[in-house]
């Protein structure tokens, strides 16, 4: 794979030097992520870990009813399969690629093995866990407090940060999926925020022409993600060699 799609673009393997960076990308397998594609299904035991060096992952929480709601997104900051090392080995959360890109993965037991032996990378992967829970607490905190155009705003702006462009291909009915809401909800708000001058919003293409109006508004729940999420990767970059560019 070029150099774009490396290892180190993913901000806890960059982060990663020495001995234990060698031995760990030994045990990467690198995996496409197509758009809608399951990573780990509710309630099943996870396999692999999943390390995103482009494209966005949706964790959703899902009802018996077959609902389900955003709790959480992941981009190259983080990883998906925390159940691997945490004790849990399965999840009553679905996690699916809601942005098609590649990932690296690495197996259930090899992940357990290098949690276990500490070092930095069990670390990184705390530190990741603490600012997952973070998002958690503020998405649920958001979809109970605050109004639907705001949430929407939250939404966008944290799938753009995880994007190398200002346009996503988001269907409303999958948007409100996302969100918890009905898809007239999300036309109602998408219709707001694109009167506004913010985005421009086309039979599930949406184009955010106006970012910093985007973010102004938008709840505090965005900024408080991000500055964990920010602290997360500088810390990475800082202490542990190069992040993702």
């Amino acid at each position: 794979m070029s150099d774009q799609k490396s290892p180190q673009h993913n901000a806890l393997l960059g982060a990663l030097r020495g001995e234990e960076r060698t031995h760990l990308f030994a045990q990467l397998e690198a995996v496409p992520l197509t758009l809608g594609q399951i990573l780990c299904e509710a309630g099943e035991p996870f396999t692999h870990a999943y390390f995103p060096v482009e494209g966005i992952v949706s964790i959703l929480y899902v009802m018996e009813n077959a609902a389900s709601a955003e709790i959480a997104v992941v981009g190259n900051e983080g990883m998906i399969g925390v159940a691997l090392f945490m004790g849990g080995q399965s999840t009553l959360s679905r996690s699916i690629v809601q942005n098609a890109g590649y990932a690296y993965r690495m197996s259930g037991q090899h992940i357990q093995q290098a949690f276990n032996r500490g070092g930095r990378f069990q670390t990184l992967l705390l530190h990741f866990v603490h600012a997952l829970i973070t998002q958690m607490v503020q998405t649920a905190a958001c979809n109970r407090h605050h109004s639907v155009d705001q949430q929407l705003c939250r939404w966008l702006l944290m799938s753009l940060d995880r994007l190398p462009s200002n346009q996503l291909r988001m269907t409303q009915k999958l948007i409100g999926n996302m969100l918890g809401i009905e898809s007239k909800g999300v036309t109602a708000a998408a219709f707001v925020l694109e009167k506004a001058g913010l985005i421009t919003f086309d039979n599930g293409h949406i184009t955010v022409v106006d970012r910093a109006g985007l973010e102004a508004r938008s709840c505090e729940c965005y900024n408080v993600v991000k500055k964990e999420c920010d602290r997360l990767i500088q810390s990475a970059a800082s202490d542990g060699g190069p992040g993702p560019n």
